[in-house]
């Protein structure tokens, strides 16, 4: 007698039933990267990903609402740089008023999150302050606190630090409480691997860094205990949600991280991990829906209970969403 593993393979509604694992518009969140001026511009390395204007912004989100999708993630990319990056904390830029716009236009049916990082406002594009060619941890931590306040002024659901500084969430934690917004979560970039895959993001929001890299405070990639150690911290510290970043490259420690704690598990399907698929598919090297797919799959397999990917907006279209 043959046990028959294929018996429930047989036809797509057999396959359906006994599926572990699906994939759903309520999964993802949707980049946008909020720019000064009015308009649209697209970005050549992130196909079909364009920074748009506050109008724009609107315009678009209003679409993606009518799609399924109901969680965004904002990233300012502003004009206006300075070492101390004053203008991340001005409640009269870019970024905040946009956060307003989109809670006064469609309310609690729009889940908006904010990238909270230094590095699109620093003219040298570091995320935190530099003194004396060092990327110091607590004036840049104080300055991130601000920088969340203000995205909770103006109707943020959620602030998601990603610079990784030590003590951030904490500091972000007791800001937002000591001022009353004691209802606004945090998502915290908890696993953030240094490296090569967000090429196209920093071309995205102009922070690439004038000079060195992120190795002091971005964590390494030869390292995987560090990265449990600093997501249990930053529960410790007041986190209501862990990110894991690059997404596909730390598959493993998104399980880890799984068995490890309670808390929801958002990964980030990273800007060079969507556009090697579109540049691949545009050769004909591979059949980029099918791949994104997949990787999207593996994302909810590995215990992501969300996803923050460029291709969102295309899951839902193309049909890929359950």
């Amino acid at each position: 007698m043959f046990i028959r593993p294929r018996r429930l393979r047989r036809t797509k509604a057999i396959r359906d039933l006994v599926a572990e694992t699906d994939l759903r518009a309520r999964h993802l969140i949707q980049p946008y990267f909020v720019q000064d001026a009015e308009g649209v511009s697209p970005i050549a390395s992130l196909p079909g990903i364009a920074r748009t204007g506050l109008q724009a912004t609107l315009k678009q989100v209003e679409a993606d609402l009518k799609l399924g999708l109901r969680s965004v993630v904002l990233f300012g990319v502003p004009d206006t740089k300075s070492p101390l990056a004053e203008h991340s904390h001005d409640p009269k830029g870019s970024l905040p008023r946009t956060i307003s716009a989109l809670k006064q236009a469609f309310g609690d049916d729009l889940i908006v999150m904010t990238d909270v990082c230094l590095c699109a406002y620093t003219d040298h594009g570091h995320c935190g302050v530099v003194e004396n060619g060092e990327i110091v941890n607590d004036a840049s931590v104080a300055i991130l606190a601000e920088m969340a306040l203000t995205h909770a002024q103006a109707g943020a659901d959620v602030v998601s630090p990603s610079d990784m500084m030590d003590g951030r969430v904490a500091a972000i934690r007791a800001r937002l409480d000591e001022e009353g917004f004691q209802n606004t979560a945090i998502l915290s970039y908890a696993i953030k691997h240094n490296g090569a895959y967000y090429g196209p993001f920093r071309e995205a929001a102009d922070s690439s860094p004038k000079f060195g890299d992120r190795r002091t405070y971005q964590m390494d990639p030869r390292n995987a205990r560090e990265g449990i150690k600093d997501a249990l911290l930053d529960i410790e510290e007041g986190a209501d949600i862990l990110m894991v970043k690059p997404g596909i490259h730390n598959l493993d420690l998104i399980w880890r991280l799984r068995e490890a704690c309670l808390l929801p598990i958002c990964s980030y399907h990273v800007s060079s991990e969507f556009s090697s698929v579109k540049a691949a598919d545009q050769l004909g090297w591979v059949n980029g829906d099918q791949l994104l797919y997949e990787q999207l799959l593996s994302l909810r397999r590995a215990g992501s209970d969300m996803i923050i990917t460029y291709a969102a907006r295309e899951a839902v279209q193309k049909g890929w969403t359950a």
